[in-house]
């Protein structure tokens, strides 16, 4: 297996309920990537963000993470507002954007079912994440949005979960120089409950942005 297809395989299958489910969507919606969807940003990044799985519309829709959904619009709006890209808004991938310094990646690269992937499915696709983590340079930071891709980073890294808890604005420095830092993941429901404001997640970039300098 050649290095591009261990970092990513867009012909993967290996899980069978997300391939099925796949299949699926991709007749009753044609004109969709509906295929397990490829990180996107720099090789070298100073900044890895980690989310949980493409959305229906949004990521699986379009090809390209959190692009054309709800939940990126927070996001690239914060990645523009604190220097990681060149535009606010990502709507389609052949809208110009581009990721400065930055790289965004799925803990789960295939759209799941009620946007629920399996303990199963999470494992399945770990191998991908584990290699990704390993083109980090030291000190870099890796942003995990939601519990989920928390634990598969953690789980990527080879460190124990409970040395490692899920929290909001959670920092952790790593052994290998890196570092390890929590938010909310800035889907509609949690936005919109205030679960997650945007001055929260504004300050969770404020400390990136020190962390990298």
């Amino acid at each position: 297996m050649n290095k591009e297809t261990v970092l990513f395989n867009e012909s993967c299958t290996a899980c069978p309920r997300l391939n099925n489910f796949l299949q699926i969507v991709r007749k009753k919606y044609p004109n969709y990537h509906g295929k397990p969807v490829a990180p996107f940003g720099e090789k070298k990044p100073k900044l890895l963000v980690v989310g949980l799985a493409p959305g229906m519309h949004g990521a699986n829709a379009t090809g390209r993470p959190f692009t054309g959904d709800y939940a990126g619009v927070l996001l690239y709006e914060t990645l523009y507002e604190f220097g990681f890209s060149n535009q606010a808004n990502s709507i389609s991938r052949n809208d110009k954007l581009k990721l400065i310094d930055c790289r965004i990646t799925n803990a789960v690269k295939c759209l799941p079912p009620e946007n629920k992937p399996t303990g199963s499915e999470i494992n399945q696709c770990n191998q991908y994440l584990t290699e990704e983590l390993k083109q980090l340079a030291i000190s870099s930071v890796i942003l995990c949005l939601g519990q989920i891709a928390h634990k598969a980073v953690v789980k990527a890294l080879m460190l124990k979960q409970t040395d490692f808890p899920f929290g909001h604005a959670n920092l952790y420095k790593l052994d290998n120089g890196n570092m390890l830092i929590d938010s909310y993941h800035c889907s509609r429901y949690n936005t919109q409950t205030r679960r997650l404001t945007k001055a929260m997640f504004h300050d969770v970039f404020r400390t990136i942005k020190q962390l990298i300098k």
